[in-house]
């Protein structure tokens, strides 16, 4: 049922390193084309895999086209070829409540949460952008599943509640400090 098999996949020297970018279901989602941008122009190839609720926050056809590769939703079939190479690194953009705690409690229902918790297992650098509001933060169960996302060696990044911006105005989320979240400095 899971996909990743191994950090590096690759295929040889010369290769850009292949990033996993798992899209969660929130109003910044649509703007996750430039996460890909961002992503590119530092090297890395992308292919994006979005929780079943985050397919109506993003435009799948302009992904897809930035990508070279389909967006991933669910798992594939047995016998299928794998559309993805296995990740390098994997960015979690924008991270919701739900995934957050689902992820650290082992819950792997979607392809989403799948790719995550194996990920993890595979020793796959992982980095996190949450769009939590301040109320939802501050539930017990989000603070306890944070510190257990940490000390598994996930990098997290400020969150965005987004109270601040205007209607359809996403430029607040900081999509590009993912990408420096996966480097060795940070």
């Amino acid at each position: 049922m899971s996909e990743p098999t191994e950090p590096g996949g690759t295929g040889g020297p010369g290769e850009k390193p292949f990033l996993y970018v798992v899209v969660c279901a929130a109003g910044v989602a649509e703007g996750v084309g430039t996460l890909i941008t961002a992503a590119q122009e530092r090297g890395w190839e992308v292919g994006v895999v979005a929780t079943p609720q985050a397919l109506g926050f993003i435009d799948a056809a302009v992904v897809e086209a930035r990508t070279g590769r389909p967006v991933r939703s669910a798992w594939r079939a047995p016998g299928d070829p794998r559309p993805f190479p296995a990740p390098d690194a994997v960015a979690l953009a924008p991270a919701t409540f739900n995934t957050v705690n689902k992820w650290a409690a082992g819950i792997s229902d979607t392809l989403a949460l799948g790719t995550l918790c194996e990920a993890y297992g595979l020793g796959v650098p992982i980095a996190v952008l949450p769009c939590v509001n301040e109320a939802l933060a501050a539930h017990p169960a989000y603070r306890a599943s944070v510190e257990r996302l940490r000390g598994m060696g996930v990098r997290f990044g400020d969150p965005y509640g987004g109270e601040e911006q205007q209607a359809g105005d996403r430029g607040d989320f900081h999509w590009e400090r993912v990408l420096d979240l996966l480097t060795p400095e940070a």
